[in-house]
């Protein structure tokens, strides 16, 4: 196995771990909603601290049901991802295209130090100045 398939295996277990121990080790059982997002979190903490508060602004949509809120979340990360993944792919892409350009440069011009010298001087044609 090499090196690098080492690593993935061992980030794949560390991930599944991170998804399974809250559930075996029974986290949030005190709780109603125990895995509530932190949203949802603060405005109870702020409702029990406050119960007067108001908020400051209003969503612009509220999504009929919690499950619509959580496949709209779903598909922004999703679209988050792809951007991403296109970004870095595209950059990685053209890296890979000016090496072959490169390559096929220097494969397709053998070269000698006697040519590299001749157009070296050939293309040095600036006048030279004297510094005082």
């Amino acid at each position: 196995m090499s090196r690098n398939a080492k690593i993935n295996t061992l980030l794949l277990v560390i991930v599944a771990a991170l998804a399974v121990l809250p559930l075996v080790l029974g986290l949030g059982d005190d709780k109603e909603e125990p895995f509530t997002g932190a949203d949802a979190q603060a405005e109870t903490a702020i409702t029990e601290n406050d119960p007067e508060y108001e908020p400051w602004f209003s969503p612009l949509y509220e999504p009929p049901s919690g499950e619509i809120e959580s496949a709209l979340f779903s598909l922004q990360a999703a679209l988050g991802a792809g951007v991403l993944a296109y970004y870095f792919g595209l950059r990685k892409g053209r890296r890979q295209g000016a090496e072959r350009a490169r390559a096929e440069t220097a494969d397709a011009e053998p070269s000698t130090d006697a040519d590299v010298d001749a157009d070296a001087d050939a293309e040095d044609t600036r006048p030279q100045t004297e510094q005082v």
